[in-house]
């Protein structure tokens, strides 16, 4: 079995300039845990996922700076004027760029389902030889095909 088999051919992506509005926007819309992030040439860049969102988003707490005799202290910072403040980030600041896992439509499906399973991934960025994006693959991707070649149809 190839990932060619089992990933999703036309993936939602977005591109480094999309603001975290129109990201939050497209995942709910398109009831979506995450896209790839992708240049002009659909290229992959990077990837953004809910959980990237979630963490950017989160308030900053109070911290007390002590500098021997001067001392700072920084305010908390509320749910709402931290999401408020954030939405017109663009995605590029916020996505994951290092590091990042992909395979190719070639691969075999047990190397896609040891990245998931490793790194605790949700999806991962099919590429080609040139790195374009040419489609993803995710854990429920993978159930769903199991599911039906060996529960439904063994």
């Amino acid at each position: 079995m190839k990932v060619r088999d089992f990933m999703i051919t036309s993936p939602v992506t977005v591109s480094s300039t999309t603001t975290l509005r129109e990201l939050l926007q497209k995942l709910v819309d398109k009831r979506i845990g995450g896209a790839p992030v992708v240049s002009d040439s659909n290229k992959l860049l990077g990837m953004i996922s809910d959980g990237d969102v979630i963490r950017y988003l989160k308030p900053s707490t109070g911290r007390v700076y002590d500098f021997f005799s001067y001392v700072i202290q920084t305010e908390t910072e509320t749910l709402d004027s931290s999401v408020m403040n954030k939405l017109e980030t663009s995605v590029g600041q916020v996505m994951v760029s290092k590091n990042l896992y992909t395979v190719s439509p070639d691969d075999p499906l047990e190397r896609a389902i040891e990245i998931l399973g490793k790194h605790h991934f949700k999806k991962i960025p099919v590429v080609d030889a040139e790195g374009t994006i040419v489609g993803v693959i995710s854990r429920g991707d993978v159930i769903r095909q199991l599911v039906n070649s060996f529960v439904l149809n063994p």
